[in-house]
This record gives structure tokens, C-alpha cells and sequence, in this order.
């Protein structure tokens, strides 16, 4: 009989504990999804910007503002997890559920457990999205508007401001109409506008003025102006007058393609950079290993301190005559240390002790926090 109310016991609370996993998790995702949102639909309008004014089409915009969502969302799991914690804690205090539990028998190290269990599934989400799914995303946004050319000038032209949006191309016009322009200046360094001297081999740039255009996407159709091709040597330039000129500049590239950026490197190749001192990889020539070494343990270092915020979390489980006060600390402990990671990371390319100190932190902190939770409450049930 003692046997089967034991187990009925055992059943009873693990039960308890999968609804608590439930909760726990499905707050967690919440939190994250709505953080996650609002940042990216702040960042989703400068990239309209971004996108529009280098004339891509819409369709590409929406495609490189979600290949960035998981950026975004990766930055926001630390955070998210310590509002699911602490939001689950504080609601079961205030309705007396912990009470229950300890006047049953169930033991508060046990809870303590649980949130580290959870902990560690979080700890293998942010690991998977910030290793693998984060940069691949990333890359494959900047590979995107490498491969997808610009859609149309109209978005790129502004009155009376020069645009610098395509690589040695650049235009202004005085007026705009719908897609009617006047007083047009173009300024070509990037080889399209040779073809339009009598002599390419000669040609540095070429300028065009014209008094009025028309322009259909990628086409320019000019009207009453003169083409102006700067020889080279200093020589007299060549001057050709026209009544209309159609120009198609279908192979221009924008500037907004830049080089790879560390965070768009995938893990392999960033750890090839650092521990086998590739020369020929294309990565390590681009950056540096003091830059490289902080976006590593960016991505496989910071997931550990996720443990450590679990334990600090726990410290609410802990009786004290100042509730208030002590929960606010308890948040205000685990904020911090979520800050002071992502200021610290920083320097951790700088030298060989700070690294060490980064990446042992989290181990010694969490084993120190669970050692202090056992004695704390070991005193508790002696009293």
C-alpha cells in the first residue's frame, strides 16, 4: 500500500512538473515571438529604405526582411527566458501553487532542477540558431540582392540630389514627374556609357547632360543634350550632340553589395580562420582574428550563461521577509549579467585570459548559485 502511494505521488508530480515545463515554454515563446516582432518591424522599415532606394523590387524586400528575422530573434532568447522564468515564478507565489507543493512534500531543489533541464533545451535552441540557421539566414540575404538586380531607376532618383546607388554610376536630375525628368546629369566611371564615344579605348568616364528624359525601369530615353567623354592622358575631350539617346543600364550593379560580414561567416569557416590559420580562405582574409574570436563566443559561449540565469531565477524560491525588494533584485541580477555578456564578448579577442575568463564564467558561477541554492534550502527544512 505505501508503495503505491508513493508512486501515485511520483505520478501526481511529474505530472505537476510537465504542466509547469508547458507553461514555462509556451511563455518563453510568447515573449520571444512579440520582442522578436516589434524589433523587426523597426529594423523591416529601414531596410525599405535600403531596398526602395536602391531599386529592388518589393517582392525582394520582403524575402531579405525574413531571412534577417532569425538575427533577430536569436538576440532576444536570453532575455525571453528570464521573463518566462520570472513571470511563472512571481504568478505561482502570488496564487499560493508553491505553497501546495511544499506542504506535499515536493522539494524545492527539485523545481530548482527542472528549470535547469529547461534551460538546457533553450540553451540547444540558441545554440542551433546562432551556429547554424542565424548566419546561414543572413548570408543568404546578402546573396540574394547580390544575385537580384536592381527593378527600376524611378525608385532611386530624387530631386536635386545626386545618387550614389550604383557602383561608378552616378546621376541627378533637377525635376521629376512621374517618370518624366528635366535638366538630367549622368556620370559614368563604371565602363556602361562607352560604347557612346567614337574611340572606347581612349575613354576614362563619360558625362551626360540632357534638358528632359523619359524613364521605363532600366532604360534611360534622353532628350536635346550632349554626351562629354573625358579622354585619358588629359586630352581634349570628345563632345557629341543629340536630339534623342536610349540607354539601357540593365548591368549596372548597386552599391549596397558589400564584402561578407563576420556575421554572415558561417561557424566552420570562422573557427577554420582561427584555430588552423588558413591563408587562402576568403574569410580570414576579410577580418581579423581579434574580430573573429568575440563572434564565435558570441555564438557558442553566450548560450552557456542561459544555465546560470535559470539558477539566479531560482534564488526567488528562497524565503525572505523582503519579498519586494528581493524580487526585484533577482531581476535586476539577471539583467545585468545579460548585459554585462554582451559588453564583455566584445574583448574577448583581445587576450588569452579574458577569453578563459568568458568561457569559464558561466560553469563556476552556475556550480557556485547551486551549491548556495542546496545549503539555503537545507536551512530552510531545519527550520
Amino acid at each position: 500500500m505505501h508503495y503505491l502511494y508513493n508512486k501515485t505521488d511520483r505520478m501526481l508530480q511529474n505530472k505537476i512538473y510537465q504542466n509547469f515545463s508547458l507553461e514555462i515554454v509556451k511563455t518563453f515563446f510568447i515573449i520571444l515571438f512579440g520582442l522578436s516582432i516589434i524589433a523587426w518591424t523597426v529594423r523591416a522599415v529601414n531596410f525599405l529604405d535600403l531596398i526602395i532606394e536602391s531599386g529592388y523590387s518589393i517582392f525582394t524586400y520582403f524575402q531579405y526582411s525574413f531571412l534577417n528575422f532569425f538575427g533577430i530573434a536569436t538576440k532576444f532568447i536570453p532575455l525571453s527566458f528570464l521573463l518566462a522564468l520570472i513571470i511563472f515564478v512571481l504568478r505561482q507565489i502570488q496564487e499560493n501553487e508553491f505553497v501546495i507543493l511544499w506542504t506535499s512534500g515536493v522539494k524545492k531543489i527539485y523545481l530548482v532542477n527542472l528549470f535547469f533541464i529547461l534551460s538546457i533545451f533553450i540553451l540547444i535552441i540558441y545554440l542551433l540558431l546562432s551556429t547554424f540557421f542565424t548566419p546561414y539566414s543572413l548570408y543568404k540575404s546578402r546573396l540574394l540582392l547580390s544575385k537580384d538586380q536592381f527593378n527600376s531607376f524611378l525608385p532611386t532618383i530624387k530631386m536635386q540630389q545626386f545618387s550614389d546607388t550604383f557602383k561608378g554610376f552616378t546621376f541627378i536630375v533637377e525635376k521629376k514627374i512621374n517618370n518624366e525628368v528635366e535638366n538630367v546629369f549622368l556620370h559614368d566611371k563604371s565602363n556602361n556609357l562607352k560604347n557612346l564615344s567614337s574611340n572606347i579605348s581612349e575613354i576614362s568616364s563619360t558625362t551626360i547632360v540632357a534638358k528632359n528624359g523619359l524613364i521605363d525601369k532600366k532604360k534611360f530615353y534622353l532628350f536635346k543634350g550632349q554626351i562629354i567623354s573625358s579622354k585619358k592622358n588629359n586630352e581634349e575631350n570628345e563632345i557629341i550632340k543629340f536630339e534623342q539617346l536610349n540607354i539601357d543600364l540593365s548591368d549596372l550593379s548597386t552599391t549596397t553589395i558589400k564584402k561578407p560580414k563576420i556575421q554572415e561567416t558561417s561557424t566552420i569557416e570562422l573557427f577554420k580562420c582561427v584555430f588552423t590559420k588558413e591563408k587562402d580562405n576568403r574569410y580570414c582574409n576579410i577580418n581579423s582574428k581579434k574580430e573573429m574570436i568575440p563572434a564565435l563566443n558570441k555564438r557558442l559561449t553566450i548560450p552557456f550563461y542561459i544555465p546560470v540565469i535559470a539558477l539566479i531565477c531560482s534564488l526567488l524560491l528562497i524565503n525572505s521577509k523582503k519579498k519586494y525588494f528581493h524580487q526585484i533584485s533577482i531581476f535586476a541580477y539577471s539583467f545585468v549579467l545579460l548585459l554585462l555578456t554582451e559588453i564583455f564578448v566584445k574583448y574577448t579577442g583581445l587576450n588569452e585570459m579574458v577569453k578563459i575568463i568568458f568561457f569559464m564564467t558561466p560553469f563556476v558561477l552556475g556550480i557556485l548559485i547551486y551549491i548556495f541554492l542546496i545549503l539555503k534550502f537545507s536551512k530552510e527544512s531545519i527550520v
